[in-house]
């Protein structure tokens, strides 16, 4: 498979969603709840107003406010907490496949890094 070029897949290339470099930084320090998470992504093509990426967060526990999302879980592991609307938590690891709504408030808690392959 072939790298990234300019950030996007162009149409006949290829990447390696589980290997591909991403850059961290640490989530701001109103969203960490445990530890010092970091997360880092790459968008990998636009299709109409869809973006395609992968998204990755180190062990720790962390708020979000979500966007309209699919993702499906390449690796590690997390339990994720819907606070708004209250809906009952999910354990997720590979192969799991999750559907967000914008606006839902959630809680991440990561206990091995977590990384997905999302559809927004």
């Amino acid at each position: 498979m072939s790298g990234l070029a300019a950030g996007a897949l162009a149409p006949g290339t290829g990447v390696d969603a589980a290997a591909l470099p991403l850059s961290h930084e640490p989530l701001p320090a109103d969203e960490v709840i445990i530890g010092k998470p970091t997360t880092g992504a790459a968008a990998l093509v636009t299709i109409g107003e869809v973006e395609v990426g992968i998204w990755e967060m180190t062990p720790g526990t962390a708020s979000d406010t979500e966007v309209d999302e699919v993702f499906v879980v390449l690796s590690g592991h997390a339990r994720i907490e819907f606070v708004d609307p209250p809906l009952p938590a999910l354990e997720v690891g590979p192969g799991s496949v999750v559907r967000l709504a914008e606006g839902q408030r959630t809680v991440w808690t990561v206990t091995e890094t977590l990384r997905k392959v999302y559809i927004a």
